[in-house]
């Protein structure tokens, strides 16, 4: 019996993860809007025989931030950008994060199937639901929407979606000439949908995606996220501290699987990891300090708390984070934040010390080392049970992505965790996820 493998995504937010890493000696300013750097970025990632690249992005851009200046990005629409990618790869996975929040499923279906037959079945969709006063006000809300209530609106969101892509049965264009037949229209249906929040009418103006539905990712891991992923997602992105944490967290969202009638094989967990990779394990923590040097202070207790939600401005920063509230009466990222102060208080961090373990990382798990030691660690989640793969954050491109790559890839491959060469055509096929069956078709035969 073969070996089981892991799966990994390229997290491509440029010119690093690290929130300072535009001002690391490896970061050039014309890296910045520059598709020719991408575009090597991403055949990187597919020398490296990653399943996907990782696309993250807000509708906001965090203007009313008192340190916006020291720490702002300007990422590209990832529609536009994955499209670009599509064209210059073969194999490669292409994953863009679009907001059930700030969009409309009509278009974001049609988007996500076009790059699908564009990239011949190579997208993905990161699901998420755009918290922020400053993202509310981007699209004439006074105030942002209630956590529990964009939740409510997401699964309505990925349902209509979903059946958008199967308006159309994969046979349904016949495209005879001779009988002037250019579709079958038994085979195209309308949907007619009416919901709390969607109205959609349907059918999709574009054929049925190459792989069925794009593979939808989602990120959240507070309740509605865990239940939102255990009922509609392929691949869960999500991030912990330990060993433990993560294996509750596989357990806990895999377990719900059944109620909706998936098997659990059917959804790849894959937390965030921040490598730092050394030669010598020396040498890879000189690399770590040298990006906290660079973090002025101002922004650091900015970051955190702008992720906590709460104004951390005016606390000594080397001192204790003040009293917290209860997560129930957060309306922003609920699992970031219970993750922040549960850290905080299992290693008696202070604020500085807070901030520079997430400034890198932002919550996620950072792992430091040779590429033996980095390869240890992933498998040692990997085998326990934490993780069907993993999302990896390079601090800075492209010197963390070529390091991952050239080093620590190989290290996995000989342990024979990681694949050598790609054995699928599609995303869906390389992640081992069935492509889905045509709900619509599906009804025809059951009735």
């Amino acid at each position: 019996m073969a070996k089981k493998q892991m799966k990994l995504g390229a997290f491509f937010m440029l010119p690093g993860h690290h929130a300072v890493a535009w001002r690391h000696p490896d970061a050039k300013a014309d890296h910045v809007l520059n598709f020719d750097f991408i575009k090597e970025q991403a055949l990187t990632a597919e020398r490296g025989k990653f399943d996907m690249v990782f696309l993250a992005d807000g509708v906001a851009a965090g203007a009313e931030s008192k340190v916006f200046g020291q720490s702002s990005s300007v990422p590209f629409e990832p529609f536009t950008l994955l499209s670009a990618i599509a064209a210059v790869t073969k194999n490669i996975g292409i994953v863009g994060t679009v907001s059930t929040t700030y969009n409309e499923p009509f278009n974001v279906a049609r988007k996500f199937a076009s790059l699908d037959h564009l990239s011949n079945g190579r997208a993905g969709w990161n699901v998420v639901t755009s918290g922020g006063k400053e993202a509310a006000s981007n699209f004439g809300l006074k105030e942002e929407p209630l956590h529990a209530q964009r939740y409510e609106r997401a699964h309505e969101f990925v349902d209509v979606v979903k059946q958008l892509w199967d308006s159309w049965e994969d046979n349904a264009i016949v495209f005879n000439q001779e009988t002037g037949q250019y579709a079958d229209a038994s085979k195209v249906h309308t949907l007619n949908y009416e919901g709390k929040y969607l109205s959609v009418g349907g059918p999709l103006n574009i054929a049925r995606p190459v792989q069925g539905h794009p593979v939808v990712v989602q990120a959240g891991s507070s309740e509605a996220g865990k239940e939102l992923a255990a009922r509609t997602a392929e691949v869960i992105f999500t991030a912990w501290q330990t060993l433990e944490e993560a294996q509750d967290f596989y357990r806990d969202v895999k377990g719900r699987m059944a109620k909706y009638g998936r098997n659990p094989d059917e959804l790849k967990i894959m937390p965030g990891v921040y490598p730092i990779v050394g030669q010598t394990l020396e040498e890879a923590e000189t690399k770590r300090q040298q990006l906290l040097d660079l973090i002025p202070e101002s922004l650091g207790v900015a970051r955190l708390s702008r992720q906590l939600g709460v104004d951390l401005a005016g606390y000594p920063v080397d001192g204790p984070l003040p009293e917290l509230p209860d997560v129930s009466q957060i309306n922003g990222g609920k699992s970031r934040f219970q993750l922040l102060k549960d850290l905080a208080e299992r290693e008696n961090l202070t604020i500085r010390q807070l901030y520079q373990n997430i400034a890198g990382a932002r919550g996620h798990r950072e792992i430091i080392g040779t590429p033996e030691q980095i390869a240890d660690q992933l498998e040692d989640w990997f085998d326990h049970g934490a993780a069907d793969g993993f999302n990896i954050m390079p601090p800075v491109f492209p010197t963390g992505l070529n390091d991952f790559v050239d080093y620590v890839i190989p290290e996995l491959q000989k342990r024979g965790l990681f694949r050598e060469e790609y054995t699928g055509t599609t995303l869906r096929e390389n992640l081992e996820l069935q492509r889905p069956e045509n709900q619509f078709s599906k009804e025809a035969v059951t009735h």
